[in-house]
């Protein structure tokens, strides 16, 4: 009988494919060999793989032109990234560099606006999409590009108060979206979700507030599903019911000529992730002409707002494992050098799961495992992958030369934002270094690092001494 852990992977997925590959005996990450990177920069690290950014931008591209041109499409596509997903320059300006527009999120988000065309990064004309409930802070930040000739702010109403603030300072007309809010899934917490408006009063608030009003124009009607898109009867209801109210805003606001879907397109979280993306676009497609068609509108330019699927997939995380401790019969740990709840902290909050593989050691016998971070806390722990309640790793040997290295990976949204990159972390953790890893123009690999690991000195002058 098999028992290495090539031959577990080997006989529970296709393997190789795309993205992971053995070289030597060693993971390789779409072709970055990681022993190379563990050997010269150590562990822990974090490392984001720039071209992975542009392909995934390229794919949804083609999916969504494709589907429009074959049913006859008469509405564009629109790429945004949100900003919220990873606010770093080296991937916000690798998405820039693929003719992406922007949706962002909060005041802050403003400034970084500002620091890009400061920097020739982006011009006046770039669609900018501002979504979340907007504080004073954040109304000033959008009006003040707006005044300032950004042409293509478009502030996402959230609450009627912000027609208000628009009103009194914007200079000439604003461009205007509605954000309609939708209802939850049937086991969801609540009923509706608390962002945007109530969709029986979205048509109201345009005769009474827009229709009329010179110094709006009414652009885009927005909708996002919170548990992302997939093929789903709530889905689908969900998208139908935003798709008709277009069609009954658009026939009485000829401005109107734009449909958000938000985000919520999924990333491979583990070797065995089955998503059809081509049909899932071709669908989304098909439901909003056929609705146009039926109410005799023109069909709207499809805005996505795709940060997760933008990024996520450009970033691992690579541990080594310390010690091993046999706790019970059957309860084996490996204690790794950080901390899990606060470096990936989506798998220690909202049970997150990611592609979890060893880089080396694939020619050794395989064991149920648990892993353990550095931190004091309980709940300090990754056990189960999306596929199983359970997580299966090498035998670690106690005499074996080289440490075994572990890998999660597609890491690359939200974990560094929710976490916070820097700052102070429970019991004192540092953030990992960073490593950003590049083509050449002759497509040879190049890395460096972008942030060192964070230092003592850093954490106690936050914390005052």
């Amino acid at each position: 009988m098999a028992n290495k852990y090539f031959d577990l992977i080997d006989q529970t997925f296709y393997f190789p494919q795309s993205g992971f590959d053995l070289e030597n005996g060693y993971l390789t990450f779409n072709n970055i060999p990681l022993i190379y990177l563990i050997r010269k920069y150590g562990t822990p690290l974090k490392l984001t793989y720039l071209p992975s950014i542009g392909r995934k931008i390229k794919q949804a591209r083609n999916l969504f032109s494709r589907a429009m041109r074959s049913q006859g499409y008469s509405g564009k596509y629109h790429y945004c990234y949100c900003t919220k997903s990873s606010h770093f320059a080296h991937v916000v300006e690798e998405a820039l560099d693929h003719g992406v527009q922007l949706e962002i999120s909060s005041a802050y988000d403003v400034s970084l606006i500002r620091r890009l065309h400061e920097r020739g990064k982006i011009k006046k004309d770039i669609i900018i999409v501002c979504n979340g409930f907007k504080p004073y802070s954040y109304l000033r930040g959008i009006t003040g590009l707006i005044n300032d000739g950004f042409t293509n702010v478009i502030p996402v109403v959230d609450n009627a108060h912000e027609l208000d603030y628009y009103e009194k300072h914007v200079v000439g007309t604003a461009n205007i979206g509605i954000r309609v809010a939708t209802e939850e899934e049937p086991n969801f917490e609540f009923y509706t979700s608390r962002l945007g408006l109530r969709a029986a009063d979205v048509l109201p608030l345009f005769r009474e507030r827009i229709r009329d009003n010179p110094k709006y124009k009414l652009r885009m009607l927005h909708f996002f599903v919170d548990t992302g898109i997939k093929d789903s009867l709530y889905y689908w209801g969900e998208l139908k019911k935003a798709v008709r109210l277009y069609c009954e805003l658009k026939q009485e606001s000829p401005a109107l000529d734009s449909l958000n879907i938000g985000g919520g397109m999924p990333i491979r979280n583990s070797l065995g992730f089955e998503f059809d993306y081509k049909y899932m676009v071709r669908e989304i497609v098909s439901n909003v002409l056929e609705a146009c068609e039926e109410m005799e509108v023109p069909e709207p330019d499809i805005f996505t707002e795709f940060g997760k699927y933008t990024v996520g997939e450009s970033g691992a995380t690579i541990f080594s494992v310390l010690e091993q401790k046999q706790q019970n019969d059957s309860e084996m740990w490996y204690m790794i050098d950080n901390s899990l709840m606060t470096t990936l902290p989506d798998a220690w909050g909202i049970g997150e799961r990611f592609i979890l593989l060893p880089v080396n050691k694939w020619d050794h016998d395989y064991r149920r495992v648990n892993i353990g971070g550095l931190s004091c806390d309980n709940s300090d722990y990754y056990n189960s992958e999306i596929h199983e309640s359970q997580v299966y790793l090498p035998v670690n040997k106690p005499d074996d030369e080289e440490a075994l290295y572990l890998g999660f990976f597609h890491t690359g949204a939200y974990q560094d934002s929710i976490s916070g990159f820097g700052g102070i972390k429970h019991c004192m953790i540092p953030s990992p270094q960073h490593i950003v890893i590049d083509l050449d123009d002759a497509g040879n690999l190049v890395d460096r690092v972008l942030y060192p690991q964070q230092t003592a000195e850093s954490m106690l002058s936050i914390l005052g001494y």
